[in-house]
């Protein structure tokens, strides 16, 4: 059983509002245990990518995991060196055999790049239309990136996965994603460990509802309406992280964590590092 809201997505699936992100966990037994232990506690959205390099061992672990394929949400990506149609179509294939299924819950471009993502979108579509993947979108797209899109391809992007944290809270994407009925979800939710948890905004609001710094973040961006995939290997901080669903933030409390915004991005700019960090 899980107690993660489901939210719809723009093409009337459904999808996890909380998953587990496996950035930088190690395939084999690292990656392995660490999504048992996250579907265990009650996880149904996995986020891997092919540039991760731990695909195989997470679809080991959903296939040990006892549940059903239709009841975990697999989210994969395509890797900038695969970029273009003809290699999206033959990379999608490599990412279905390595996580052991016939189908992919989400498929994003990972990265924009330079000039290949169109043509690796259309590829997308037709994968989409073909009903080997149930939902497509991006990752690390900005503005000017989603309207180019939009205006050569027929199929809109359900998701935008963004760096998206409180030292970065990206609010004028978020605005325009849901003024275009597109998701947002956010990588890096806790700032990547490059933030500071013990701030005083958050352990005041700690203290007041009795919960975690990190629960707190991850809270914040629940009631903002952002997907969240925070990562753990230790299995206490992966069962605290779902622990979300059982207080909510007051208005006041919101505007609190919002001012703590300092536009300071933790990771390549899409604007100007066309590869991000693959």
């Amino acid at each position: 059983m899980t107690n993660v809201p489901m939210w719809k997505l723009n093409n009337g699936v459904e999808m996890p509002s909380l998953g587990y992100g496996v950035f930088m966990v190690e395939e084999g037994e690292d990656v392995y245990n660490a999504v048992l232990e996250a579907l265990k506690s009650g996880y149904r959205l996995i986020d891997t990518a092919a540039a991760y390099g731990n695909e195989e061992g997470v679809g080991r672990a959903i296939k040990d995991s006892g549940l059903r394929r239709d009841e975990v949400f697999i989210t994969t990506k395509v890797q900038n060196k695969d970029q273009g149609f003809d290699n999206t179509l033959a990379a999608f294939q490599t990412s279905l055999e390595k996580l052991g299924t016939d189908y992919i819950d989400l498929y994003l471009i990972h990265w924009p790049g330079k000039d290949l993502y169109v043509e690796t979108y259309k590829a997308m579509e037709k994968l989409y239309k073909e009903g080997k993947v149930r939902a497509i979108g991006v990752c690390n797209f900005h503005i000017p990136h989603l309207k180019n899109l939009m205006m050569a391809c027929e199929v809109k992007p359900a998701i935008d996965q963004i760096e998206l944290h409180p030292l970065m809270n990206q609010k004028e994407i978020r605005e325009f994603c849901k003024l275009m009925d597109i998701q947002v979800e956010a990588w890096g939710p806790l700032m990547q460990s490059k933030g500071d948890l013990s701030a005083f905004v958050f352990q005041e609001l700690s203290d007041k509802y009795q919960k975690t710094s990190a629960q707190i973040i991850l809270r914040w961006h629940h009631q903002n309406g952002v997907i969240v995939i925070p990562k753990s290997v230790t299995p206490s901080r992966i069962k605290e992280n779902m622990n979300i669903f059982d207080f909510e933030l007051a208005p006041e409390d919101m505007k609190k964590i919002n001012a703590y915004n300092l536009d300071k991005r933790l990771s390549a700019d899409p604007d100007t590092n066309m590869r991000g960090f693959l």
